[in-house]
């Protein structure tokens, strides 16, 4: 099996980082930001679906808004737990970053193409639609430094 891979799908969830620190450290921001926004979405009275993403929630009906909170909040709380997953491999479990890299890709990649085939009705340009294409060119990069084998664990 190619190094890169072992690195990716380690043997032993431990708390070996095994890439660069530059990649341990934006993996650390990227927990950060996964964390306040998934906290925005459970706590924000629409979710973010107007105030961030600009869906136009006065224009649909009391029942469809609704919806459309709910949903906010319930991707809020499948963010809340891939954060703890995130802040659990940044405390106990490091080897498994290089994983979460790939998955990050694979995830943004996904919302990219899934915009391209179910368009979401804004006032404006969402945050989320601009951010897709650089996350996934700045996390595929963060992946191969991650398993570059130029290793140096952070410092606990």
């Amino acid at each position: 099996m190619p190094e890169f891979l072992r690195r990716t799908f380690p043997a032993r969830f431990d708390n070996h980082f095994p890439g660069t620190p530059i990649a341990f450290y934006a993996f650390v921001l990227i927990a950060v930001a996964t964390t306040m926004r998934s906290l925005i979405h459970l706590a924000a009275p629409d979710g973010g679906a107007q105030s961030i993403a600009t869906i136009p929630l006065a224009s649909y009906s009391t029942g469809a808004a609704g919806t459309v909170i709910g949903i906010f909040s319930l991707w809020g709380l499948s963010q809340t737990i891939i954060a703890a997953l995130y802040w659990l491999a940044i405390l106990r479990y490091r080897a498994l970053i290089p994983l979460f890299y790939l998955l990050l890709v694979v995830e943004y990649a996904g919302r990219m193409a899934i915009g391209h085939t179910r368009v979401v009705e804004t006032v404006s340009t969402a945050p989320g639609s601009v951010i897709n294409l650089p996350l996934v060119v700045v996390c595929s990069a963060l992946y191969g430094l991650s398993v570059s084998g130029a290793q140096a664990t952070p410092p606990d």
